[in-house]
């Protein structure tokens, strides 16, 4: 059965070709850019559509923002706050303030900007979903290129795009890569179109769970192949795990409005009464394989976690030490604050830094898991919260959201509040007396 794509807004068209173009963006070196770029632009725009929404046609006319979209902008607006109190009590001075301002406009401020978007301006979640599908597509063509790359003897990385001089967190985040050799075994891992394989998988499990959603067969097809074949070919655990707890719980929790679902839990509960202690020696040797599948990774975070936790309890419990500082040789010089999330957030900006972001994500995974248990039609953004939150707990959202910003328009999307009617300018009103 054919699905025609709907007429686009041009907002909608705009983060449309944005996602469609994200290969050509990435040669260039300059997907860092886009996504700050496109997030103050397009944001910029509702702002001024919600400021003059009665005189707006309706295809750019914005809806008024919901309460947890309100909820982000204070909180990250309260993350910025917190920056500038962290910096002024470790005496960073404001070369280093204003650098780090810079980088919350680049990082923090687009979760609130791109929930925003999608809610304010009713970005319809089968576009982005279409979108996501049609570089899924893209991404099946250029296989063949990468898992030939290292047999053919091609370059690890091919260039670093001259738009570094832009700034940005390194390197990394502006070079073009065909494929990453794993130091610790010698095998050959991809990272696709992100600056390293963990968050290719991210990605991964993002494409996966947007195309499930798709209603034309062949681009749902298109989609969770390319989405899949991300996830094995970064050989990221956290994605494999994401793929089935994101996918799998907003499919389960509507099951709670079922009874014979509560006599299930039941029967479950006093199994698990009797071969608890089996069960739970079975899960500790599944999560000792799961952790030894990549040693070395796991104990450079190990590492980096646990010194991030000892220096903030110690030293900057409240505001954090302001930034990220070198690590050292036990975390093979790694930035200590990278990683993780929330060990990051408690060493940089302290335990108000953290409440910041675990705020307003509670609030969403609340609301959404509301809406799931009511409609379907929740159950793909609670599955995009849900990967957020888990890969939260295994790298640094802040330095990727400028790439994960479609699953936050997608949850904006679904929080949005219903459309007011149109009201008449008042000297129309006057003249029809």
């Amino acid at each position: 059965m054919k699905h025609p794509m709907p007429v686009m807004r041009p907002p909608e068209r705009v983060l449309y070709r944005t996602i469609t173009l994200t290969w050509f963006f990435y040669a260039l070196g300059a997907l860092y850019v886009v996504g700050p770029v496109l997030a103050w632009s397009i944001g910029g725009f509702a702002a001024l559509s919600l400021y003059l929404s009665p005189l707006m046609r309706d295809g750019l006319r914005a809806a008024p923002p919901p309460a947890t979209v309100w909820v982000w902008i204070i909180f990250m607006l309260g993350m910025l706050i917190v920056l500038w109190i962290g910096h002024f009590d470790n005496s960073l001075g404001t070369g280093k303030t204003i650098k780090s301002s810079i980088g919350w406009a680049k990082g923090w401020a687009l979760f609130a900007i791109f929930i925003l978007i999608g809610a304010c301006l009713r970005i319809r979640t089968e576009l982005i979903v279409r979108a996501q599908c049609m570089l899924g597509l893209q991404t099946l063509i250029l296989l063949p290129l990468f898992i030939m790359a290292p047999k053919l003897g091609l370059p690890e990385k091919l260039f670093v795009s001259p738009m570094r001089v832009v700034g940005g967190p390194g390197p990394e985040y502006f070079s073009v890569y065909l494929y990453t050799i794993d130091p610790s075994n010698g095998a050959s891992r991809w990272q696709f179109y992100t600056p390293w394989s963990p968050f290719a998988g991210l990605v991964g499990v993002i494409v996966t769970l947007s195309a499930m959603e798709e209603k034309n067969r062949f681009w749902r097809n298109c989609g969770i192949a390319a989405g899949l074949a991300i996830v094995l070919m970064t050989k990221s655990r956290m994605s494999l795990m994401g793929v089935v707890i994101c996918g799998a719980l907003p499919r389960l929790l509507p099951l709670i409005l079922k009874t014979w679902a509560w006599f299930a839990m039941t029967a479950l509960a006093s199994v698990m009464v009797v071969a608890g202690g089996w069960f739970v020696t079975t899960m500790g040797d599944a999560v000792d394989a799961f952790r030894s599948m990549r040693a070395d990774s796991t104990r450079v975070r190990d590492a980096l976690q646990s010194i991030a936790k000892e220096r903030w309890w110690t030293e900057a419990p409240w505001f954090g030490h302001g930034i990220v500082e070198p690590g050292a040789h036990v975390t093979e010089h790694m930035l200590i604050g990278t990683h993780h999330t929330w060990y990051g957030l408690l060493f940089v900006k302290g335990s108000v830094g953290a409440v910041m972001l675990a705020v307003p994500m509670i609030w969403t995974l609340a609301v959404l898991a509301k809406q799931t248990i009511i409609t379907p039609s929740a159950r793909l953004p609670l599955g995009l919260i849900l990967a957020l939150l888990l890969f939260s707990f295994g790298e640094n959202m802040e330095v990727q959201i400028y790439i994960l910003w479609p699953a936050l328009v997608i949850i904006g999307s679904a929080v949005a509040r219903p459309f007011p009617p149109r009201q008449m300018p008042v000297h129309h009103r006057h003249a029809l007396g």
